[in-house]
């Protein structure tokens, strides 16, 4: 709200109405080398569900762009530590219907660790009985923080593997997302993911639908199911930190013959091109852990 204060110092209302009725949109950037990848795509994003659930930030797009990247210099000292910095602007609709909106914007170190060991051993999905809000209920392009749907569909996923995401379905049994990420599947060489009817349109995603089209990897938006998940030859997860997470099980049964496949190493490879940074290597070094 127009200070910049320490992450120790920050103090909300308790009775805002981000906490109190998860009245509230955000969005999740990140840098490379200490500069914001994608970041006007992460702040469309977050203007369009600003836009959709009717809340005014009081701040034009640009504006909050150029407060996303003084946060940065802000945080240049600590670079060398970090690695590299997470970009979360959110915003609520303040402590009444009327607002005026609490708008806040939060620049951390990348949390290397939740991520890095996935690099080597592969993360684990599970598929949730909890489904993805339906659009008629909540449009999943937006990207918001009423998500106890995801926290139940976390906690079932972790009552089948300690270590397991969760990846949820729609009402008609379609794959959707995970608890913020988008899903991936590689079968006979096409890289395959949802369509954007029931999941959040990730800048990930599209980044990667981009370098698969650059690449000449064959792309298919579609219905999938658990059965294409079981049946995969690679499976991934895409996120704004680690970009890409390469899977080895899902629901405790292993993903193709190859760990890393094929594809998924191409795309990495391909990613750090793109952002100037070894992102395995990175991440890696920065969790203490050895390829």
């Amino acid at each position: 709200n127009g200070e910049w204060v320490p992450w120790k110092e920050v103090k909300l209302s308790p009775e805002d109405r981000g906490f109190g009725v998860a009245d509230v949109v955000f969005d999740v950037a990140r840098t490379f080398n200490g500069k914001p990848f994608e970041l006007d795509s992460h702040i469309d994003r977050l203007y369009r569900s600003l836009k959709y659930v009717r809340i005014d930030p009081g701040l034009s797009a640009d504006e909050m762009t150029a407060i996303c990247e003084e946060g940065i210099r802000r945080n240049e000292k600590h670079l060398e530590e970090a690695g590299d910095f997470t970009i979360n602007p959110w915003v609520t609709r303040g402590l009444s219907i009327d607002g005026p909106a609490t708008v806040c914007v939060a620049i951390k170190p990348v949390n290397f660790a939740n991520f890095a060991r996935s690099y080597v051993e592969g993360a684990h999905g599970v598929v949730a009985r909890t489904r993805s809000y339906p659009s008629d209920v909540m449009d999943p392009k937006v990207k918001h923080h009423s998500r106890l749907n995801f926290v139940l569909a976390e906690l079932e996923a972790k009552d089948v593997d300690p270590d397991a995401s969760a990846i949820l379905l729609d009402m008609d049994g379609n794959l959707t997302e995970g608890i913020g990420y988008n899903v991936f599947l590689v079968k006979d060489g096409v890289l395959k993911t949802a369509t954007d009817r029931s999941i959040l349109q990730g800048v990930s995603r599209g980044v990667l639908l981009e370098i698969a089209e650059q690449l000449g990897i064959p792309v298919a938006e579609e219905d999938l199911q658990p059965y294409d998940l079981y049946t995969a030859d690679e499976v991934f997860f895409s996120r704004t930190s680690p970009r890409i997470i390469p899977v080895s099980k899902v629901d405790n049964r292993p993903v193709g013959d190859v760990f890393p496949g094929p594809i998924t190493e191409q795309l990495l490879a391909a990613h750090s091109e793109r952002v100037g940074v070894d992102i395995v290597g990175q991440a890696l070094h920065h969790a203490g852990i050895e390829s």
